[in-house]
């Protein structure tokens, strides 16, 4: 069922134009349909925040179950903020005061820009710690989107991320590695994800201290995974949530850096993301930016016009399998009892299984 647009929220046309249903209140309250409200904790710097809405919200409103979804983003202190984003977020987001007032049924965590070598060193961790310990308690299951997992994990469990010796950076094929888990039934046994994250969190150590995986790449380490419980938290070290052309802001954006003196070296191309014809262009742009650097001759234009067509999105139909999935567990969940534990055989002293 389609997403509610219960605020005036840009996202939401948006979404509409792009051929999203989006019901507006007055109808939705005309029908005598089940209401989910799901958090979105967007903690994304300025450039990705209203992209990282569509995307999420875009998921949400492919589920097939019966439900009116009712999206609710909101953000955290400790993140640094232009004037422009300060004022869409003021204008538009709710306060974590508000969201605790209201209660959800679900959270998402979004990833976040980090500028020190360990998280709880971030301006960011305490106010999000205070969302997560809230979240425990109170929602039926958190939605952790890299580096959300990674903060997520260190504070469950004291793991902390390993940094890489590049970037991992992206569309890298998976396997999924429990077949009968219900977050991934009727989804492809391989499947694609894009990844760009500097660090990982490795395998042995989830499964170590309990945490169930259930989809790992070869290249890219492990993707999805659950807490030992089976479904209080999932964890996303990849990107599904991605639009086919994330991955190509992020490369655009490294070139400029590049051009302006930020980076020393030159970004390579994302793996398995680029084709040959895109390559060759991009190769092109690269030696005209080299050369317009010394020379300080005029920039041309970044050519993303003329790659658009060339790039696949071989991740997206899985993700929303397994946002429908994860939405369909919450509704089935929450019907079956409003009262904390959500789930049966969970010990309601020991919620998250730790």
């Amino acid at each position: 069922m389609p997403l509610v647009a219960h605020t005036n929220l840009p996202t939401f046309q948006r979404l509409r134009e792009e051929g999203e249903e989006i019901l507006d209140p007055d109808r939705a309250s005309n029908q005598d349909i089940r209401e989910m409200h799901i958090g979105l904790l967007n903690m994304m710097p300025d450039a990705a925040l209203e992209a990282t809405e569509r995307q999420f919200f875009r998921l949400v409103g492919a589920c097939n179950q019966i439900v009116q979804f009712h999206v609710h983003p909101f953000t955290i202190d400790g993140l640094k903020r232009s004037e422009r984003a300060q004022a869409h977020i003021a204008q538009y987001y709710e306060s974590f005061e508000k969201i605790k007032q209201d209660g959800l049924d679900a959270l998402i965590i979004s990833g976040a820009n980090v500028t020190h070598p360990h998280l709880q060193e971030e301006d960011f961790w305490q106010p999000l710690t205070e969302v997560f310990s809230w979240a425990k308690d109170n929602v039926t299951s958190i939605l952790c989107s890299c580096l959300a997992t990674h903060a997520v994990i260190q504070y469950c469990y004291g793991i902390e991320r390993t940094r890489l010796p590049a970037k991992r950076w992206g569309v890298f094929a998976h396997k999924l590695t429990d077949r009968t888990h219900p977050l991934v039934a009727e989804i492809n046994t391989r499947f694609d994800v894009p990844h760009s994250r500097f660090n990982e969190i490795f395998q042995s150590d989830m499964e170590r201290h309990g945490i169930k995986v259930l989809a790992v790449s070869k290249e890219a380490g492990v993707h999805l995974a659950v807490s030992p419980d089976g479904f209080r938290i999932v964890y996303f070290q990849g990107h599904p949530e991605y639009d086919d052309i994330s991955l190509l802001k992020e490369y655009k954006r490294e070139v400029m850096r590049f051009y302006h003196g930020e980076i020393a070296v030159y970004p390579p191309f994302p793996e398995n993301y680029f084709n040959e014809i895109v390559q060759k262009i991009f190769l092109d742009y690269e030696q005209h930016v080299r050369s317009v650097r010394n020379t300080g001759e005029q920039l041309a234009d970044f050519p993303d016009n003329l790659v658009l067509e060339h790039l696949d999105n071989t991740w997206r139909d899985t993700a929303k399998a397994v946002f429908n999935n994860w939405l369909g567990k919450i509704y089935q969940l929450t019907n079956q009892d409003r009262r904390l534990p959500f789930m049966d055989g969970i010990d309601p002293n020991n919620p998250l299984g730790l």
